[in-house]
Order: C-alpha cells, then structure tokens, then sequence
C-alpha cells in the first residue's frame, strides 16, 4: 500500500524544507548549530501540521545522531527511562554524537513525566527534541524549559502552502502521472487551516477521487469531495472548534447529558486534556461567576488535578467538573460587567483618581490633600459609609448588575441597603 501523499513528501533533507527561514535559512539559528555540529536541547513550539516532526528528523541525519521518538500521548515514565538507558549506552557528555530523543506533544506529559528527563538532559546523554503545539511556558516545567532553546515555528502562508501543492503535482510519484492544473486553491487553503499534512491530505483525497488523467482543481470540486469526507476534520480542523463549542454550550445550557457526551467525543479524538481544562476554567467564571462561585475553584482545582496525571484517570476528573458545572446556578453578570468598565475606560479614558481615595506615601502628597477625606469603612456601622470612589462624570454609573439567581439577588440586596440612593440597585 502506498504511503500518504503527505509521508511520500516529507522533506528529507534541509534544503527542501518550506518556510522557517528565521531558523533554516542560511543564516539560521538551526543552520548555523548544524554547521558547528553543536545540537542544543530544544522545543520546537507551532500548530499542527508545520514540520516539527521532520525538522526533528532532518537534524538527527544531517548531524549523524541516533534518533529515538516517543509520543506523549501513549508513552509513560517506563518508556523514557528505557529510551535514556539504551540512549547512555551509545553517548555521554562529552561527545557531540550524543542521542536525540524527540518526544512529540510533549506539552501532554505530566510534570513526574516531565521530571524523568532532566538528568538526561542535564548530563548530556541525550539531545531533547520536543514538539508542543501549546505555549511551553505554560506546559512545560521551568526546570525543564531551562535547560532547553525554544524556537517557535511560524504558521504556513499562502505562497508556502501554494508551493507545496506545485511540488507534489511535479514531484511526487503518482501525482505526476496525472495533469493536475491548480486553477483556484481558496478551498483548499481554507480547509486545511493553515496545516500542511492536512492540505496534502485533502488534496490527495480530490485527486484520487477523479477517474481522468486529466483534473482541473477548483473551490466547487474540493468543496463537493469533502461533503461527502467529514473523517478529515480532526481535532485540529473545524470538528476540534465545533465539538469544544457544542461542549461549551452545552454546559452553558445545563444538559450535563450533552456535556459529557461531548467530553467523551473530546477525549476519544485524543483532544489535548488541559485545553479542555482550561476551557471549563474560562467558563465557571464567563457563565457561573458570583452565581455559584465555588465552580471556579472546582474548575482550578481539576486543571491541576488532570495535569498532575494525565490520561486515562484525567478523563474522571473532567467528568466531574464538567457534570457539576452544568448542574450549577448561571451568570455571567462578572464577564458583562468587566466589558461594560473597559468599554467606559475607552470611551473617558484616564479619568483622575478623587483625591480622597488617592494614595498619600510622602509629606508632599499628604499636603496636597491625597486620602484627606477618605473614610475607613470598618469605623462605621455595617462597615460601611457612603463616599464616593468613581471618578468626576461618572459618580452615578452603575457597571455591575447582578444576575437573577439566590446568590447575587442577596449581593444586590446587600448593595441596595447601602447605595439605593447613588445607582440603580
């Protein structure tokens, strides 16, 4: 069987690597450790689909290393270890031949996972490669990153990815046999969300799916093929943005049957455990805030939780979270209330501070009457005295208006009793 059209052009060398000039080109920060023969440990940091994978493997050819590769996905502590020690044998520190070890999505490794490469990376018995499609700063650990160079690869443009069509219509094996004229690559493009594998993918899938030698590419041909070809919308295309919006809303809704259904379509897709964490995080506050504001510590407290350890068991915890935040009270008064303030800021702009509720640290403010008249609320009733904190022409403008649930209907008691005579409580 014949590999993907995507495999079959798979660069082999780094002359025939599209785009990343900054860290390919002949002043480059890759080219140039090449030539030295110099490899640091690195994290190649980009979406899906840009080349990380082969980039890893052109550098361990041009510079002559063995090459292991894991994939965080499947791989655990055991298998690192094992990979070091076999690694050990064939380097040590001071050869510039050492090992390198690729791990691909190495943003998916758990911080113990993450903690088993730091002597190896640290006594040099391997060159760490990893590729992450998340922020490293966020994903991976300080003790780790370090140690590491992290180079961000740019997404495709539209020159890059037109050129990578051209060169499989000339150069791939079978292609070529076929007259293939690209009259418009809009929909292609589009479909393939800047990602080459998945381009080469759709493009491969049209032009097998025509009889004639002869194939003329335009929008409506590609559009028509794939109507009829959903598998290609993975969890980094379009399924990945409208299966995390059906979960979202979902819960939004408070259907805990539709959340968890989409949660399982998530998590069987291979969907990337903290984003989904962090997307529950966004949303106690965006859709639950003050309503029930113990959904966000929850929500905190599962982020931690399923970074800590990963799948399968992360897929428990997400459950959990998931279920009790659609079961909760909603309101998104505090997400309204922070747009409706920077949106008055915009709009005013700097406005002055009242003096009363200014700071006053020196003898020179304290003169100029900063905090003169300020009032400590914990000396009167209540705690509480009527003073004014917003700035001149906006005394009276009411921000925050609480939602119409049992928490924030007593908060609006609570500002009612003390300001029903300033906004409009």
């Amino acid at each position: 069987m014949n590999a993907p059209l995507a495999e079959r052009l798979r660069p082999k060398k780094l002359t025939d690597y599209i785009s990343q000039s900054h860290l390919i080109g002949p002043q480059g920060a890759l080219t140039q450790a090449l030539k030295q023969g110099l490899i640091p440990s690195m994290i190649f940091w980009g979406p899906p689909g840009i080349g990380k994978t082969t980039l890893a493997t052109i550098i361990a050819q041009e510079s002559e290393r063995p090459f292991y590769t894991l994939s965080a996905i499947s791989s655990g502590v055991k298998d690192v270890r094992e990979v070091i020690e076999k690694a050990k044998q064939g380097g040590g520190l001071f050869t510039t031949k050492n090992p390198i070890l690729f791990i691909d999505e190495i943003h998916r490794f758990s911080k113990s996972q993450q903690d088993s490469l730091l002597q190896a990376v640290e006594k040099g018995w391997v060159t760490l490669i990893g590729a992450t499609t998340e922020n490293p700063s966020f994903e991976v650990i300080s003790a780790l990153l370090s140690r590491c160079q992290v180079y961000t690869l740019n997404p495709f443009n539209t020159e890059d990815l037109e050129s990578l069509l051209t060169r499989a219509i000339k150069s791939d094996e079978l292609l070529s046999k076929k007259k293939i004229i690209l009259k418009e690559t809009e929909a292609l493009l589009r479909l393939s969300g800047g990602d080459a594998r998945k381009l080469l993918n759709i493009f491969e899938l049209i032009i097998n799916s025509e009889s004639e030698e002869s194939i003329t590419v335009t929008n409506e041909l590609v559009l028509s093929k794939i109507q009829n070809n959903t598998v290609l919308y993975d969890k980094t295309g379009d399924q990945h943005y409208d299966i995390i919006s059906a979960f979202i809303k979902s819960i939004r809704g408070s259907d805990p049957n539709g959340t968890v259904y989409w949660l399982a379509r998530m998590l069987e897709g291979g969907e990337d455990v903290k984003f989904i964490a962090r997307r529950l995080l966004i949303l106690a506050s965006e859709d639950i805030g003050n309503a029930n504001p113990t959904a966000l510590v929850l929500a905190s407290s599962t982020f931690q939780s399923v970074a800590a350890i990963g799948m399968p068991e992360a897929r428990i915890v997400l459950s959990q979270c998931a279920i009790y935040l659609a079961c909760s009270p909603k309101s998104n008064a505090a997400y309204q209330a922070i747009n409706t303030a920077m949106e008055v800021v915009r709009n005013t702009g700097n406005l002055s501070v009242p003096l009363d509720i200014r700071n006053a640290p020196t003898k020179l403010m304290k003169d100029l009457g900063y905090g003169e008249d300020y009032k400590y609320a914990h000396n009167y009733d209540l705690n509480f005295v009527p003073q004014e904190f917003m700035p001149k022409g906006l005394e009276n403008k009411t921000i925050y208006k609480p939602g119409n649930n049992t928490r924030e209907q007593s908060q609006q008691s609570f500002l009612k009793q003390r300001w029903k005579d300033k906004y409009g409580y």
